[in-house]
């Protein structure tokens, strides 16, 4: 079972690949499909390998991604079967 997990605004994102880069569990691979800028965002290829550490999230220059770590989610939520990968698209301006 994953420990971390992985939340990337896929508008937000432009393709840099730092992400995937940096991830020493090689959690994250860039998609093939595009995002509304014409990149091509990161998706999760190995969540049960995800520790949550957050490399990703401190690596990227847009703010478009932020690791978690799943028991400290759960604990403040008061829920023991912890938070799931979440992509989500930002407003369009």
């Amino acid at each position: 079972m994953a420990r971390g997990a992985v939340s990337i605004v896929v508008e937000r994102c432009k393709a840099c690949g730092f992400c995937v880069e940096f991830c020493p569990s090689k959690v994250l691979a860039l998609s093939s499909e595009f995002n509304s800028k014409g990149y091509h965002p990161p998706h999760v290829v190995n969540q049960e390998k995800c520790s949550g550490c957050d490399l990703c999230g401190m690596y990227c220059p847009d703010f478009a991604i932020h690791g978690y770590r799943k028991d400290k989610v759960a604990a403040a939520a008061g829920d023991s079967t912890g938070a799931e990968v979440v992509t989500e698209a930002a407003d369009a301006r």
